[in-house]
């Protein structure tokens, strides 16, 4: 699956600035901050969208939150592999289309597309791997296969389920008691009440074929791949084992992060990521926000309706990625103020010094991606006058590196 271009990211070190600190995330697995500084080269795997509608200020939230991750990382010298998927078969998708009357694939493939654009227009920098569910399959069966081996696969009717307590290390990336367990696994796509399962919790690897749904050939039957398994088997097959960070938003925790990598530590017997960092969910005025209550607020819309996509992303800039928090209307025009602020700064004939607005630049990102700290810095820079003829363009390209506000 093709993904998006890749926005050009100035080097801060080719500019005498050196290179920047290791960088700290809030592991959710330990609960604490723990550094993600690999020798080399930096491996990320983020969870990707379902297609069935465009992107809203939620997901743009999650994937700027990796953004400013990725960009911490190429500061600090390493080389990035980023692998995201795209789950453009799934039920949700699937009951989009039938409501819609348009054909899944048609649906899928335009929201992809979408989502591209908004990705491009904000400067998120893209994946090397964009893969779809569909094209995993072949991953998706081999992963099966090795599960099977371990005696953790079982059958019931048509449909082949995961043995979740197979898996030693079952609950230790949410920490969530079983209570929580069983009260969110229905929430988020579980199946606790099937007949037949061994435990509510065991998740669906391989879904029999339903009639009027899409479904493939395999050894296991005509169907489809279960969604946990997806990432599974696209994660270890592209970046191996004990990669970096798997990220996502709070409510992938659980099931789905807890799922991927139990079924993948106990196939490999090795660590599935070395840390699990989370962004949190964006409300609107008050309410939960969602397609049913008719309140999304789409990446696509406010830059249809003339606000600078720079101006978007400031405006989600300002909230820390881990927080819960609201979106109103006024944070937009707010953003769009302080983007006219900082181009009118960097305009200046002469500013102050550069060297400690980028320390400090990095010092809020490298502390577990503090982008609002960041923000305070640059405040305060353009509101502050100076005598560096040099130093506007440091800090303008010091911006767009760290930040990705390309001013």
């Amino acid at each position: 699956m093709q993904s998006w271009p890749q926005p050009h990211v100035p080097v801060l070190a080719d500019l005498g600035l050196g290179l920047g600190d290791a960088v700290r995330v809030h592991d959710t697995s330990t609960g604490s901050l723990v550094p993600s500084d690999p020798e080399g080269q930096a491996r990320l795997y983020v969870c990707g969208i379902t297609p069935y509608d465009a992107t809203h200020l939620g997901h743009a939230n999650t994937y700027l939150a990796f953004d400013l991750l990725q960009r911490a990382w190429k500061d600090r010298g390493l080389e990035v592999h980023f692998t995201q998927n795209v789950t453009d078969v799934d039920d949700p998708l699937l009951e989009r289309a039938t409501a819609t009357g348009v054909d899944w694939v048609a649906l899928a493939e335009s929201e992809t597309q979408l989502f591209r654009e908004d990705m491009t227009a904000l400067r998120i920098l893209p994946p090397e791997n964009y893969i779809g569910a569909v094209e995993s399959i072949p991953l998706v069966l081999e992963l099966i296969e090795r599960l099977a081996q371990t005696g953790a696969v079982y059958q019931v009717d048509d449909d082949y389920y995961f043995e979740v307590h197979a898996a030693g290390g079952f609950g230790s990336v949410s920490g969530y008691s079983a209570e929580q367990m069983h009260e969110i696994f229905p929430q988020r796509g579980g199946d606790p009440a099937r007949v037949g399962k061994r435990d509510p919790l065991d998740c669906l690897l391989w879904q029999g074929e339903r009639p009027g749904e899409p479904s493939w050939d395999s050894p296991l039957g005509k169907g489809r791949p279960g969604w946990h398994i997806e990432c599974s088997a696209i994660a270890l097959h592209h970046l191996g084992t004990a990669f970096d960070v798997q990220g996502g938003g709070s409510d992938l925790i659980f099931p789905h992060h807890e799922m991927s990598a139990a079924e993948a530590e106990l196939a490999t017997g090795e660590p599935f990521s070395l840390a699990y960092v989370h962004a949190g969910m964006v409300g609107f005025e008050g309410e939960k926000m969602s397609k049913s209550k008719g309140n999304l607020v789409l990446v696509s819309r406010l830059r249809a309706d003339g606000h600078d996509p720079m101006a978007i992303r400031l405006a989600l800039l300002t909230h820390h990625y881990r927080e819960d928090w609201e979106w109103f209307g006024h944070e937009i025009a707010e953003a769009q103020e302080r983007l006219a602020s900082w181009r009118a700064a960097l305009a200046r004939p002469a500013a102050p010094e550069a060297a400690p607005v980028v320390a400090a630049l990095r010092a809020a990102l490298t502390n577990d991606l503090d982008a609002p700290a960041a923000i305070a810095v640059i405040d305060d820079w353009a509101a502050t006058s100076g005598d560096d003829p040099n130093a506007s363009a440091i800090v303008g390209a010091a911006v767009d590196a760290l930040l990705g506000v390309e001013l």
